[in-house]
């Protein structure tokens, strides 16, 4: 009997409302995978406001885009811009402007099934919100990562994103908590366990805030790539953890 072929695996990452530092999450689990050895592509899903590109440190690079592909205007190997510097990575990126009809849910379906053929793993950055795009990002991912702060508000926002999974068994939605300050976590009298209770989801990861992400992205430099930083650690744990590796959860202090 012959073996079935290897099928990738697609990820969406998503958020309730903006400023979760999503973006940045996507990019760096997106460099730890594929410096472990995994093709990996990044598909910026953010019309009009994409920003992917500058944390992966590809601005410019990319001239077609992910409407290009699901649309037939161009293939897949076409609009794949493969990373300089991190072998493996690729960016398909967002449309600058919206040009002619949207991309169909029906149509990115397709799109993301030509990619679990030729990638290892796909993650898919949302836009922020619950609008056209999020709805766009998620309708074909495996699963979904919910990424939120550990503010009430950035919270609360998280459950209502989690109501509009509801598609997702458990085992496929997973929390990570992002932008963690340990000081004030103990100044709120807050613990990550409050944040796993309040959105309801199993954690995948918790990453502190990092000064060094600011300072990279006005370098145009992935985060893993101008040495150690807490949240590139963080960002490689988590990586593992998606490998099925039992890796510890960080202590933040």
């Amino acid at each position: 009997m012959n073996a079935q072929p290897q099928r990738g695996q697609c990820i969406a990452v998503v958020s309730g409302k903006g400023g979760t530092g999503k973006t940045s999450f996507a990019a760096g689990v997106g460099s730890a995978l594929a410096l472990l050895g995994k093709r990996v592509l990044c598909i910026d899903c953010d019309t009009g406001l994409r920003n992917l590109d500058l944390a992966l440190g590809l601005s410019d690079r990319a001239l077609m885009d992910f409407s290009d592909v699901a649309k037939g205007r161009c293939s897949l190997a076409e609009a794949a811009v493969e990373h300089p510097n991190i072998q493996g990575l690729y960016l398909l990126t967002a449309p600058a402007r919206l040009r002619g009809s949207r991309v169909t849910a029906e149509e990115m379906r397709a799109l993301v099934e030509q990619v679990r053929r030729e990638f290892d793993f796909c993650l898919l950055d949302a836009p922020a919100g619950l609008g056209y795009g999020f709805q766009l990002s998620t309708c074909a991912a495996d699963r979904c990562v919910v990424v939120t702060t550990a503010d009430a508000s950035s919270l609360r926002d998280a459950q209502h994103t989690v109501m509009e999974l509801h598609r997702f068994p458990i085992g496929r939605l997973h929390l990570v908590v992002n932008r963690v300050r340990g000081k004030l976590l103990r100044h709120m009298h807050a613990t990550i366990d409050d944040a796993i209770d309040t959105a309801g989801l199993p954690l995948l990861g918790v990453v502190p805030e990092d000064d060094a992400l600011p300072l990279r992205l006005n370098r145009s430099v992935p985060l893993l790539l101008g040495g150690s930083t807490l949240a590139g650690t963080a960002y490689q744990n988590i990586a593992r953890r998606i490998l099925g590796q039992r890796v510890p959860l960080m202590r933040i202090r």
